[in-house]
């Protein structure tokens, strides 16, 4: 019975980046050997045993055999003769099939350090056709190691490609798809997921509505990058540099699918996608099940990201509405990660990356305005039920009109708008 560390822990160290959970193979053991030693099996796909200390995963060697579609079809083969070498064959890229013995020697049998060092995401062999879940997972890792200088070796990105004209990524549930994707828009470079996606043609079997936005203009005036494609990945670009949640780079990636929907004959103004793309984000969300959280900023930026870039201009009615419109006013950070998400679509444009963006700060005035009217006067006052409602909403827009009063000498130049 031989143990090693694998996968992760070993690439991360090698990296020079802070190992998170540690990953172990057993060679030479059987489940009952696993068990007389206190470790305790959990799952039911293959055979995975916890540390009785450390709690650390311990999975015995094993080979897979492809037995149907998608990537639940394997037959899994932990016989006690399966060797550390077999065991790494099976895995998706040769910088995560290093592994690592006790006394700290380094096992690659398959090219990972050279890979390493070759900035080079490439597969191990070609069973990595197997499974569809590595073309998510090879796009997730081209977004988290791209600040490194990672890129997808060209025999990878071929392989990809096969695996989708073959049919096998439309086997992928939607339960992983949303779980990879949520994983990449945490990534360092979420932008390098959905170019990878596209440049395999995933994209357009996963993702339709967000595939569809190349090759759809927009005016020059406000997107001298034209196609609202790349305005997409430079908009997410900006996301992450404005924020680090997910769920702000996320409504960033869905806040224009409206735009798709344009007749042509309208291009290139999209008159009314705000609101077309709040019913796609709306769809797309429940057919991945997406959490509410996401949900509910991804329609939110896409029905009132328009409105926000012009909130310079806006009368304190709509103002209101606006904010009542994403939840701000019950919603703590709704309002932060309305405008983060808003400010990565007005800088996300050819030449205005670093372009300000003077209706955050308006609008962060607006809200505490509106948040700071005291409703015990008019309760005071005998008011109640609609005619309550109707006097604090008045007092909320005098309030915002002060507001915006202030900063109205301030306001310089146009609005960026959404076209």
């Amino acid at each position: 019975m031989q143990i090693y560390l694998v996968g992760g822990a070993v690439r991360d160290r090698l990296l020079g980046l802070p190992v998170g959970e540690r990953d172990w193979v057993v060679v030479g053991a059987t489940a009952a050997d696993m068990e007389a030693l206190g470790y305790r099996q959990v799952g039911a796909s293959f055979p995975v045993y916890l540390h009785p200390r450390t709690g650390e995963e311990h999975a015995l060697a094993r080979t897979e055999r492809k037995t149907g579609p998608g990537y639940r079809g394997f037959a899994v083969n932990a016989d006690v003769g399966v060797t550390l070498e077999e065991d790494l064959l099976r895995r998706d890229l040769t910088i995560n099939a290093i592994a690592e013995d006790t006394d700290g020697r380094l096992i690659d049998p398959y090219g990972g350090q050279a890979d390493l060092a070759a900035r080079r995401l490439r597969h191990v062999s070609d069973a990595f056709r197997e499974d569809p879940v590595r073309i998510l997972r090879v796009a997730r890792f081209a977004a988290r190691f791209a600040p490194l200088g990672f890129e997808v070796a060209p025999e990878t990105l071929q392989l990809m490609r096969e695996m989708v004209a073959a049919g096998e990524v439309a086997a992928l549930v939607p339960e992983r798809i949303w779980q990879e994707t949520e994983a990449a828009m945490g990534s360092a470079r979420p932008d390098v997921f959905i170019a990878v996606l596209r440049a395999c043609g995933a994209l357009a079997v996963i993702f339709p509505e967000i595939d569809a936005l190349w090759g759809i203009p927009q005016p020059a005036r406000w997107h001298p990058e034209i196609d609202t494609g790349i305005h997409l990945l430079m908009a997410l670009q900006q996301a992450a540099r404005l924020s680090s949640r997910s769920e702000v780079r996320f409504a960033v990636l869905v806040h224009d699918l409206g735009k798709a929907g344009t007749p042509r004959e309208y291009w290139p103004r999209h008159h009314g996608h705000e609101e077309r793309g709040a019913e796609i984000v709306e769809t797309l969300c429940r057919r991945l099940s997406a959490p509410n959280r996401f949900r509910q900023l991804g329609v939110a930026v896409a029905r009132y990201h328009g409105l926000c870039h012009r909130a310079l201009e806006l009368r304190p009615a709509t103002i209101l509405g606006l904010l009542e419109g994403i939840g701000a006013l019950r919603h703590d950070g709704r309002l932060e990660d309305f405008l983060a998400a808003c400010e990565a679509d007005a800088r996300g444009r050819a030449g205005r990356e670093e372009t300000s963006y003077p209706q955050a700060a308006l609008l962060r005035a607006c809200l505490q305005a509106a948040r700071r009217v005291d409703a015990a006067p008019l309760l005071a006052s005998g008011l109640g039920g609609e005619a309550l409602g109707a006097a604090l909403r008045e007092a909320r827009v005098q309030a915002i009109a002060t507001c915006r009063e202030i900063h109205q000498a301030g306001s310089a130049g146009p609005s960026p708008q959404s076209a």
